[in-house]
């Protein structure tokens, strides 16, 4: 006959497996919900592996004079970060730029960054507020759209820097990006976007100038593999030099990107971006 003890006992055990098991449950919950465990693929279009947008700051005059050739020729489009002072050295150039499909983006009206930096030293984000960022990109926008005719849809941060002011006075400017732009995409990042993760008000963009296409064809590859969005950044467009993405291993590149058995998505940060945005919301097809 069971005696109460062990009736008491068999019962205790029953209730610490009850609750080893749910606490298994519910640690394996938590894990794929932290890592991403369980949830579906971010689904590119088209069966696409992954994208990459090809993008230039400054409006520099090589790329117009070497670079919208060359892209036009391969049938990419990228874009182009402008300061609409350097525009107006080649209007004509940004013109045809536009007609032929390529986004222009903002890139404020005279480029401040940390006084760290000598060129911008009379121009220091430590000594800007948010009213006066905010007056620096509207304005650019105000200045694109009378030289060129387009709203600029995406924004990159000079120098990839994010902030105005100093010490305790310090203040991110990205919230001002996040609500007059799709992406606000950043500078020397050390890796391609995850589309079902990243900010797309602070995305990395990964500097490309004076690398060989090897080096940028291996930076694509890992992009690939993971399924993520490389946001490549250039300067000049030509032989190789300082700040200066090389013309050939460019041209390669975009015959590789091109390449529907390399199974990738080639195209502007709006239309990307865009994209993404739409399936995380749960308005893409």
């Amino acid at each position: 006959m069971m005696t109460r003890e062990k009736w008491y006992s068999i019962v205790a055990l029953g209730l610490c497996c009850t609750l080893f098991i749910c606490a298994q449950t519910l640690g394996q919950s938590s894990s794929q919900a932290s890592t991403g465990e369980g949830k579906k693929p971010f689904r590119w279009p088209e069966g696409k592996r992954a994208a990459i947008s090809l993008t230039f700051d400054d409006a520099r005059l090589s790329q117009i004079d070497t670079g919208l050739a060359l892209l036009d020729r391969c049938g990419v489009k990228a874009t182009f970060y402008v300061e609409p002072g350097n525009v107006k050295e080649r209007l004509e150039g940004w013109k045809r730029a536009v007609a032929s499909g390529h986004e222009i983006g903002n890139h404020t009206d005279s480029h401040p960054c940390t006084g760290n930096y000598a060129f911008s030293r009379k121009n220091a984000l430590e000594g800007y507020t948010l009213a006066m960022i905010e007056k620096e990109i509207d304005g650019a926008n105000m200045e694109i759209q009378r030289l060129l005719g387009v709203k600029p849809a995406t924004f990159a941060y000079p120098c990839g820097q994010t902030f105005v002011g100093r010490g305790r006075k310090v203040r991110s400017y990205v919230p001002i990006v996040a609500e007059r732009f799709i992406v606000g995409r950043g500078y020397l990042g050390e890796g391609a976007n995850d589309p079902a993760f990243c900010d797309l008000a602070q995305a990395e963009g990964t500097g490309f100038d004076n690398m060989s296409y090897e080096q940028i064809l291996k930076l694509v590859i890992q992009a690939r593999d993971e399924g993520r969005w490389l946001v490549l950044v250039g300067h000049e467009i030509g032989k190789p030099a300082f700040q200066t993405t090389d013309a050939a291993a460019l041209e390669a590149l975009c015959q590789f990107a091109r390449d529907p058995a390399n199974g990738l998505w080639v195209d502007t940060v709006a239309a990307i971006g865009q994209y993404i945005r739409e399936q995380r919301s749960g308005k893409g097809k």
